[in-house]
């Protein structure tokens, strides 16, 4: 029997790992995004919570810390919190977000964001046809038919980012060692960067300005009364409204180079700190050598 002991003692871990995995999404993973999804937040911190837990539960395994049924009834208790999230709140939830992303499905958004979920779950079921899966000693929605085809799908995809990586990291970090930075190419290229934002403002402030005009103007016509004011109002257009699409494409432009700039700058100053510190290890192996 589970003891309400062993209970409240994973209760404040599992807070613990929750209220971590909560600080690590908003300070280091989503810190430069400006749109808040609390559901992905949710999420995540369940998961980052229970996955934790399990952990935790091996260590008491070995130091023998809680009784065997507590590390049983948690243990699946965990196992069953996962997969739900997993299999059913995941997958629900990236359909439905993307359906909302759609115009045309935006009214039945939640009965097409269904179907895109039955649609995961039949090619999820079919993944363990040509594996031995199904056993007459297990149901259905049994933990065993979950967990197997989410291990599966969890060696594959291990598998094929391992490859992945093997391959592009040395391609990604080669070029550190190939490329000679100095510190006027960096302040040279941050100076670029300066003059494109400086650039992007005075776009931004002239469009803004274009616009107040145009809607003063706007004003002023709507008071003219009468027949004539309403031809001059419909067959004129105001100055300046046939530029604004060029400046705004020329924003996008410039917001686009700023962006790249960043980048390289970016690259420049990691190449740079990493040749150093390469630099230092070996000139510190050599020198105690």
């Amino acid at each position: 029997l589970v003891t309400s002991s062993s209970s409240c003692s994973c209760a404040p871990s599992q807070v613990f790992f929750f209220g971590f995995g909560w600080l690590f999404f908003m300070r280091q993973l989503f810190k430069d995004y400006e749109v808040r999804q609390y559901v992905v937040q949710v999420v995540f911190s369940v998961t980052f919570a229970f996955s934790c837990t399990m952990f935790e539960l091996i260590i008491f395994e070995i130091l023998g810390a809680l009784s065997s049924s507590s590390r049983y009834f948690h243990w699946k208790l965990n196992l069953y919190v996962i997969l739900l999230v997993l299999i059913f709140v995941v997958p629900f939830y990236i359909g439905y977000f993307v359906v909302s992303n759609i115009r045309l499905l935006q009214r039945q958004k939640l009965l097409f964001a269904c179907v895109v979920w039955f649609t995961f779950m039949y090619f999820f079921w079919k993944l363990g046809d040509p594996f031995p899966i199904l056993s007459p000693k297990h149901g259905i929605l049994s933990i065993e038919q979950l967990i197997s085809r989410v291990g599966v799908i969890g060696v594959t995809l291990m598998a094929l980012l391992s490859g992945f990586g093997a391959v592009n990291c040395p391609y990604t970090y080669m070029s550190y060692f190939l490329r000679n930075v100095t510190d006027s190419d960096i302040l040279a290229l941050e100076r670029r960067l300066l003059q494109t934002m400086d650039m992007i403002v005075s776009k931004k402030k002239r469009i803004a300005m274009t616009r107040r005009q145009m809607y003063q103007r706007g004003e002023d016509q709507s008071k003219q009364t009468g027949f004539w004011g309403m031809i001059k109002s419909v067959t004129s257009s105001p100055p300046g409204s046939e530029n604004l699409s060029l400046i705004q494409q020329e924003v996008d432009a410039l917001e686009e180079l700023s962006r790249q700039l960043f980048l390289e700058t970016v690259d420049l100053q990691a190449t740079k700190v990493a040749t150093g510190l390469i630099l230092n290890v070996c000139f510190k192996i050599y020198s105690k050598s």
